[in-house]
């Protein structure tokens, strides 16, 4: 009786344990379980990823709680929740990560969107537990604090979209010539040759280029050949006559004319011309003409050259017929400078009336100003003015773009895009409002089509930075000098071509000089640091509340500036 009482006993007590283990509750968890990589976090593109390292000692996690962790990043006035994790007891039948009595690990991946505010915050875990249906909270605890930011330094919005060039030219060259031919063996200019129309027209655009103001002779050029059969001294003789000749002709006409200004007259002659030969060879039917071409190649002699010429007789009348006669010529060419308007001309007349600028003056006319709002007037002019051209639509969007209109610069690009799907400057500004808008698929598109234009580096690179591939990025940048680019190498630490890139930066900005001042932290330089944020807080007065907040600078005191 006393073992059946003794018995009963230690059963109660067992089944009384075994409740109580049932009915503990879940420990609060204490910060020292948790660490993030990294700390402070670090944003890629314009996300805040991180991981959140646990590490559950032995007998605190409870065989039947389910917790469920929700890292939340918290600032001055808001925060925002990542995607919460849950993890569990042995006991629980459930998707979530199991931690043994004796201690577990645990990996819980943390991502946001980036939000200027959070560089001065801090990261917590929250805790939800559920246990035999009855849900309960444990205190948040710190895992991490703060946002380093410098790759949001680079956007779309900082990207200089891409101007669809004009074609005006101050000067453009236009070029006359005229051939003088002569017999064989003769150096005398013949009647027929001056009478022919292209030597008369030669002569009248000389003529009327002399009495234009906004024309001027460049020069005039004499080159007199001989064609290659015959001794090379006795062609020597001849080419070097037809030269004299055709020069007296032309100073002769120069005179009658009475042009006196032009840059200078100049001559040569060449005493057998094989490489016109060669040419009008190639360019011929003749039979064997494959086999005249090999003689060329193998005998560099010029002598030895016409011997074995000669000796294909079945070709040799027909190149006496056909060819050598194109040979026996003296080329006159003249170069004539058009003067265009000059830039004060341009102004005045876009002040006066600008319906008298063709559409590449005044798109030039916009390129004499740094002023964004004066370009923007003189687009939207040109836009008028030329509706159908879609240079006016696509450099308008840009000025809008830059003054941060993007919806009209959205609309321009669009326009310019329709006139003109094959512009590489229109595809590359629609990428960049692409990238704006968060649309990254088109965006990607657009700007792969506006590969090869200088602007893209730029663009791409953002692009990659956006999307948080750093590799992909620096190769994309090349050798572009840009803030964008600078960025990209102060993230991968290559501080050397950073500082290569920024001092090579045409137009530095506020940017310019607080990139400077980061990578003067990076590399431990006090002087560079106070130095560069002086000058970026000048030109951009709201980067001094950024620096002070900014965890680049957290070893130095900014209370100088």
């Amino acid at each position: 009786m006393r073992l059946s009482t003794i018995a009963l006993s230690s059963s109660v007590a067992l089944l009384m344990l075994g409740t109580a283990a049932c009915n503990k509750k879940q420990q609060p968890f204490l910060s020292d379980y948790f660490s993030t990589d990294p700390t402070p976090l670090v944003t890629v593109g314009q996300n805040v990823p991180a991981q959140i390292n646990g590490r559950i000692p032995e007998k605190v996690m409870v065989k039947n709680a389910k917790v469920t962790a929700t890292p939340v990043l918290v600032w001055a006035d808001g925060q925002t929740a990542a995607e919460p994790f849950v993890f569990q007891g042995v006991d629980v039948k459930d998707n979530g990560w199991t931690i043994p009595e004796s201690g577990g690990s645990m990996a819980i991946p943390f991502l946001v969107a980036y939000q200027p505010a959070m560089q001065s915050s801090d990261l917590y875990l929250d805790f939800t537990v559920d246990q035999k249906g009855k849900s309960y909270t444990l205190p948040r605890v710190k895992v991490g604090y703060g946002v380093i930011a410098t790759s949001t330094l680079a956007n779309a919005a900082t990207v200089h979209p891409a101007i669809a060039p004009d074609n005006f030219q101050k000067v453009i060259t236009e070029k006359y010539s005229a051939d003088i031919h002569f017999l064989i063996n003769q150096a005398n200019i013949r009647a027929s040759q001056t009478d022919q129309a292209s030597y008369i027209d030669l002569n009248r655009q000389l003529i009327e280029a002399n009495a234009d103001p906004n024309k001027e002779i460049a020069g005039i050029t004499i080159n007199s050949y001989a064609s290659p059969e015959g001794t090379l001294a006795f062609n020597t003789q001849l080419a070097q006559k037809r030269e004299i000749n055709t020069t007296n002709l032309v100073e002769n006409q120069l005179r009658a004319d009475k042009i006196k200004e032009f840059d200078k007259l100049t001559s040569s002659f060449t005493p057998e011309d094989w490489e016109g030969f060669k040419q009008l060879v190639e360019k011929s039917n003749i039979q064997d003409k494959d086999l005249i071409l090999t003689v060329l190649a193998m005998y560099p002699d010029p002598e030895q050259r016409e011997r074995e010429i000669r000796n294909l007789s079945s070709v040799f009348n027909e190149l006496a017929d056909q060819i050598l006669p194109q040979l026996r010529y003296s080329r006159i060419q003249a170069s004539i400078n058009v003067l265009g308007k000059s830039d004060e001309e341009l102004i005045n007349l876009y002040n006066t009336d600008p319906s008298k600028l063709t559409v590449d003056e005044i798109l030039y006319v916009a390129t004499l100003t740094d002023d964004n709002t004066k370009k923007m007037e003189i687009y939207r002019k040109a836009a008028d003015l030329y509706p159908s051209d879609f240079r006016t639509h696509n450099n308008l969007g840009v000025t809008q773009y830059q003054s941060g209109n993007y919806n009209d610069a959205a609309k321009n690009f669009d326009r310019a895009s329709t006139l003109n799907p094959a512009s590489k400057e229109t595809k590359m500004n629609q990428g960049l409002i692409y990238m704006l808008n968060g649309n990254w698929t088109q965006a990607n598109e657009s700007l792969g089509s506006a590969a090869g234009l200088e602007e893209d580096k730029d663009a791409l690179g953002v692009y990659y930075l956006s999307r948080g591939d750093l590799a992909a990025a620096t190769t994309a940048f090349a050798d572009s000098k840009s803030n964008n680019a600078a960025v990209a190498q102060i993230l991968a630490k290559d501080y050397t071509a950073a500082r290569n890139t920024l001092a090579n930066i045409k137009t530095p900005d506020a940017t310019t000089y607080y990139l400077r001042a980061i990578l003067g932290a990076r590399t431990d330089n006090s002087n560079m640091v106070l130095s560069n944020l002086k000058e970026a807080v000048k030109l951009d007065p709201s980067l001094l509340t950024r620096a002070r907040k900014d965890l680049e600078f957290k070893n130095y005191n900014l209370s100088s500036l």
